[in-house]
């Protein structure tokens, strides 16, 4: 299978690999890069040709003409999600922290307050706090092992967006459509912009189903923005090409004139490779890496699940596991120590994922299996004095 082919990506600008020994202390000569979201798999070969095609062509001029580009993000919405969305409301940015940081820029103002459900992807946070606004932090429960919503406590009166993230990183949860119409009337009764993160949409465990927001909560498409991608889904991160969809026309107009202010377009390159990926080549081979990623978090969970006082969080979308260390008794920084000294693999810290997430770890399982297996024998060797 392709998906078990290991590529030496050390050496190559890439930060999962060649930034882990300044990040973490942890050599690539012999370490395991679990942090960064990014996969240690080729894109598929409707993306090679694209860009083939470009190369040979030779000249890399500014991008024009985006309805091909446009109609492949229909195809895809609709044939993947059952969403038919309205080409007029994509807006193309340089990736989706770059088109979060829009958002903010948008429809708030230095001194206002983001909501948060934490833990939460990092990125937001840092973004939120550059541009000068507050991070409001609404920590999730855990009920039966899943995180859940808790949306009763109050908000202070600066509140104006809330940042959701859907399906959830680090926990991988898959929110039910009742559970996204609960987000959306909380963000109607305190008059919130609601942007939906669904960078991580196409990446869901068999047994799951992800439904679009604008699905699931048609009655919030007057505040409603999403952000997606396909960079996240084929392994193109550094393509940096991310879509902000607006369904308000208002809300519109007000996000055109951000966009025109920073004088932003799109990267050619990107174009080229999100047109090919989406397509009936590129749908075959999300399904195989879903498959196989499903294997990947089978192996790493009853792997984790031996280890006394580990526990790791069930996976439904994501490649990201999410695993509490609260059970051993360590404080994060000796727990931290065995993961990254002793079993030297790389991982990211909760406590960056904002309340919650202190005694966690997010571990990337979208590596080759016997990397997996390699990582899950080093934590149980790490542990071993927990037997």
């Amino acid at each position: 299978m392709e998906f078990d082919t290991e590529i030496d990506r050390r050496g190559s600008h890439c930060m999962k690999w060649d930034m882990m020994q300044a990040r973490y202390g942890v050599s690539p000569a012999d370490g395991i890069p679990m942090w960064v979201a990014d996969m240690d798999f080729r894109a598929p070969d409707c993306v090679h040709a694209a860009l083939r095609t470009m190369v040979d062509h030779g000249i890399y001029g500014y991008f024009g003409d985006d309805s091909a580009y446009l109609q492949a993000i229909r195809w895809w919405m609709d044939s993947r999600h059952g969403w038919q969305l309205d080409p007029a409301a994509v807006f193309t940015t340089h990736g989706l922290v770059n088109g979060t940081a829009l958002c903010i820029e948008t429809w708030t103002q230095p001194g206002d307050g983001v909501v948060l459900l934490t833990p939460v992807y990092h990125a937001f946070a840092r973004v939120i706090r550059a541009a000068g606004r507050e991070v409001i932090e609404l920590p999730l429960k855990i009920e039966d092992g899943l995180h859940r919503l808790d949306l009763d406590a109050p908000l202070p009166e600066n509140a104006r967006m809330l940042l959701f993230c859907s399906p959830h990183n680090p926990g991988g949860r898959v929110w039910s459509v009742a559970e996204q119409q609960a987000v959306a009337d909380f963000a109607a009764r305190h008059d919130l912009i609601l942007v939906s993160d669904e960078i991580h949409h196409d990446l869901v465990m068999p047994g799951h189903r992800h439904v679009p927001m604008p699905l699931a909560a048609p009655d919030s498409l007057d505040r409603l923005v999403m952000l997606t991608a396909a960079t996240k889904t084929f392994n193109m991160a550094g393509a940096h090409t991310g879509n902000v969809i607006v369904p308000n026309p208002e809300l519109r107009r007000a996000f055109a004139g951000t966009m025109a202010a920073q004088g932003i377009s799109p990267n050619s390159f990107g174009m080229h490779m999100v047109t090919a990926a989406y397509s009936p080549e590129g749908a075959a081979w999300v399904d195989a890496l879903n498959a196989y990623l499903d294997g990947n978090r089978r192996l790493f969970d009853a792997g984790i699940a031996q280890i006394p006082g580990l526990r790791s969080m069930p996976l439904q979308a994501t490649y990201l596991a999410w695993v509490d260390f609260a059970g051993t008794g360590m404080e994060a920084t000796e727990f931290t120590a065995r993961v990254e000294r002793d079993a030297r693999i790389a991982v990211n810290h909760g406590e960056t994922f904002g309340t919650g997430g202190d005694s966690w770890l997010r571990f990337n399982l979208a590596t080759p299996r016997t990397r997996v297996v390699e990582a899950v024998e080093r934590l149980q060797k790490a542990f071993g004095d927990l037997q």
